[in-house]
């Protein structure tokens, strides 16, 4: 009980910031959201709840929120999401019975008032989301998919003594998206009948219905054009003179350059300007041309430039941030290139090394190295073929479905 009053305390310090801040940069309506309010469900069905942190989450679970609507489409969804761009991209999908909000604070009346308002009948959570006043007070079973347990995480759970073990007992199924986040769940308590197959969602990933524009289709040939897609501050540096170099061998070679944070356009502009490079911003409405250098500094576009790029460098790989996901690119066919650190996807990384599917850069001279060896159409094809080869999930979508829909409660006319 000490532990839980302690992690109420902490939850309403953060709130108070979270709400804050959704004010401020968000407006109302969000706040009101991060309430538990807001605009009223769009039909009386129980709800599913189902939360992701980020849209990469969220895109790489749209298979199972769509198999949950055709298997059970007596129930509704409510998918939220920690960020607006999130949720702004599930509302594109226009998927019937499936509706987006911004993610509540894990107060405990604000959850119950989710649960309440939207007649949640069971909670689904993706990846590192346990948010305990989500599990104790949902009213059906409590799913885990994709559940990642990093060590240090796992070490915060143990500080708060009984209080991990016992959210864990509310689990009803677990599916860990490796088996380490698996074994390191079982030594935080998870009960040995709420193990599933281990399942890493994002490598159910397919690429979306998004082709890029002809503006942007015409102005970069695939073959030409590598992307480093969310880049994080001190890899830009590195990647931009890895392009300088690069064009001293390939004059026609184009970089799109994806900043992890949007919000850092201006400064990375500046980086690139210092260069002598010429640029064209996607935020500003500027025409691509014939830049050397685009900044995709928006939200939710990344398909598009994963479409236009023949290889891929994976951000945060240089700089201790662990790296981001090889999924995507893997699914768009490129060749990817990536830094020694992947602490947050060694097992997929481990599976491109094994298969020589992926190329490990440390500086600018081995980046330029690495992207020039792939400088034919026909190795960028052939290296982005070995990587989807490598990539491809061992278990089964239908597998999971087949233990997750059984436990999900009939719906009683009334």
């Amino acid at each position: 009980m000490a532990h839980l009053l302690l992690y109420r305390l902490l939850i309403t310090l953060f709130a108070l910031h979270a709400l804050s801040r959704a004010l401020r940069r968000d407006g109302r309506d969000v706040l009101r959201a991060r309430l538990g309010g807001g605009s009223a469900p769009p039909d009386d069905r129980p709800h599913i709840w189902l939360h992701g942190a980020s849209n990469g989450e969220l895109a790489s679970a749209r298979p199972v929120i769509e198999a949950l609507r055709a298997r059970r489409p007596d129930l509704s969804l409510l998918v939220t999401c920690n960020s607006t761009t999130g949720v702004e991209m599930v509302g594109r999908w226009n998927l019937e019975g499936v509706t987006a909000r911004p993610a509540p604070v894990d107060l405990g009346w604000v959850t119950r008032r989710v649960i309440r308002r939207w007649n949640v009948v069971a909670h689904v959570a993706l990846e590192s989301e346990l948010w305990p006043h989500r599990l104790l007070n949902c009213p059906g079973p409590v799913i885990l998919l994709g559940a990642r347990m990093r060590p240090g995480t796992a070490r915060l759970w143990h500080r708060f003594g009984r209080l991990g073990r016992r959210l864990l007992d509310h689990v009803t199924l677990a599916s860990a998206q490796d088996p380490d986040s698996r074994d390191r769940l079982r030594a935080l308590g998870l009960p040995e009948r709420a193990e599933a197959p281990v399942m890493d969602l994002k490598s159910l990933y397919t690429p979306p219905d998004m082709a890029p524009d002809s503006a942007l289709a015409e102005a970069f040939s695939r073959d030409q054009t590598w992307l480093a897609a969310s880049t994080h501050p001190g890899e830009e540096e590195i990647v931009i003179a890895a392009h300088r170099k690069l064009r001293g061998s390939e004059p026609q070679a184009r970089l799109i350059l994806a900043p992890r944070h949007p919000r850092r356009g201006a400064e990375v502009a500046e980086l690139v300007n210092a260069t002598g490079l010429t640029l064209a911003r996607r935020s500003l409405g500027e025409a691509p041309g014939d830049a050397q250098v685009y900044l995709a500094d928006t939200m939710g576009e990344m398909p598009l430039w994963y479409a236009l790029a023949g290889r891929v460098f994976i951000g945060g790989t240089l700089n201790d941030r662990g790296g981001h996901t090889p999924y995507e690119p893997a699914a768009f066919g490129a060749a990817i290139l990536h830094g020694p650190d992947v602490a947050n996807f060694r097992a997929p990384f481990t599976r491109l090394s094994k298969a020589g599917a992926a190329s490990e850069i440390h500086d600018a001279d081995s980046l330029t190295t690495a992207l020039h060896a792939l400088e034919s159409g026909e190795g960028q094809r052939r290296a982005g073929k070995a990587a989807a080869e490598a990539l491809r999930q061992e278990s089964d979508l239908d597998d999971l479905m087949a233990r997750f829909i059984p436990l999900l409660p009939p719906v009683h006319e009334t």
